[in-house]
């Protein structure tokens, strides 16, 4: 059993932190008062597996074996969180901030996923994120923007200037798509034909790279060959010549979505590419238009040339947000059981 320090006032020294997406939910404890975000027994849960959140927290202390229950806890969460409570946007949960602290939590945060890695973007090495473009910083005490695509697509920034700094949690991955071709007008007609409205997620998700290669095979007069996203990047880095050219389209589109972000947002600190599909296939996004259509941006091209893009390889990034995050929340907390 995991033993921590308890404080005078017997305020405890754990804290939970998850980054709960639309298919996994990671989950880890930190030890407060130790002066370092540092999320430990990291544990994967399926959310399918758990008919409710609350149920997949206690099966994750359950195993933790701590030796006291966390009394502080942040979630990063996959979806807009309005009014300390969402509902997931790719999965079958509800989340409240108040049915959290009924289940025991005196101090409970629920953040956008993105909004966690946003917060620690600036912190990462260039082992935690290799370079993918452009010159190896960004301009000093400028914005960063984060971006990525794993079961959805999700979007956020560190908006940083003289004053100080922010968190800009979004809903970026929803924006329509924008095609920059033949080829992909041609995809968006049959997307739109399928989903009526065609936003990036559409295309830039687990989920949308099987429309992108359903659709590309459509437009080639093939039959597509594959009915998972796992089986295209597996394929494609093999050399399976119809995965590979899903896979660069994918690239390729993703480059003009994170390079209009970059714009929109004025990254000029740096753009990080997080999220579970660019670590996998990043022999091909290295060698892609990724960074050929990033910097097409016409009269901003230079612009765009100054702007570092990097892709974020460290596992559970967003689970270190969370923790810095919740050192916040038991500072917070501590103040008042003292000023009580």
């Amino acid at each position: 059993m995991v033993s921590a320090e308890t404080r005078a006032d017997g305020v405890a020294r754990y804290g939970l932190v998850a980054d709960i997406g639309g298919t996994n939910a990671r989950f880890a404890w930190v030890e407060l008062g130790s002066g370092e975000a540092r999320p430990r027994g990291v544990r994967d849960l399926r959310c399918r597996d758990h008919v409710t959140p609350s149920e997949a927290v206690e099966s994750y202390l359950a195993e933790a074996k701590l030796d006291r229950r966390p009394e502080f806890a942040v979630l990063a969460v996959a979806g807009p969180v309005i009014d300390g409570a969402i509902t997931l946007t790719n999965a079958n949960w509800t989340l409240s901030e108040r049915e959290f602290r009924q289940d025991g939590f005196t101090g409970v945060r629920l953040i956008n996923d993105f909004a966690a890695l946003a917060l620690v973007a600036g912190r990462l090495s260039a082992e935690d994120a290799p370079g993918l473009g452009g010159p190896a910083e960004g301009a000093e005490g400028e914005t960063l923007a984060v971006l990525g695509a794993g079961t959805g697509f999700g979007v956020s920034a560190l908006a940083r200037d003289d004053a100080g700094q922010a968190i800009l949690a979004t809903e970026g991955g929803h924006v329509a798509f924008a095609p920059a071709d033949e080829i992909e007008i041609e995809v968006l007609k049959l997307l739109m034909r399928r989903f009526g409205r065609c936003s990036v997620e559409r295309l830039l998700s687990g989920p949308g790279l099987l429309n992108l290669h359903e659709a590309l095979a459509e437009v080639a007069g093939e039959a597509a060959g594959h009915d998972d996203p796992e089986s295209i990047t597996a394929d494609a880095l093999a050399g399976d010549e119809a995965c590979l050219r899903t896979v660069m389209r994918f690239c390729a589109i993703l480059g003009s979505v994170v390079g209009d972000a970059a714009l929109g947002y004025g990254a000029r600190g740096g753009v990080f590419i997080a999220g579970g599909i660019a670590p996998v296939i990043l022999p091909i996004l290295q060698r892609s238009d990724f960074r050929t259509r990033f910097e097409a941006k016409g009269r901003f091209e230079g612009y765009m040339r100054a702007i570092p893009t990097r892709v974020i390889i460290r596992p559970h990034v967003a689970l270190v947000g969370a923790a810095l995050a919740l050192q916040a929340l038991a500072r917070s907390g501590e103040r008042s059981v003292s000023e009580g």
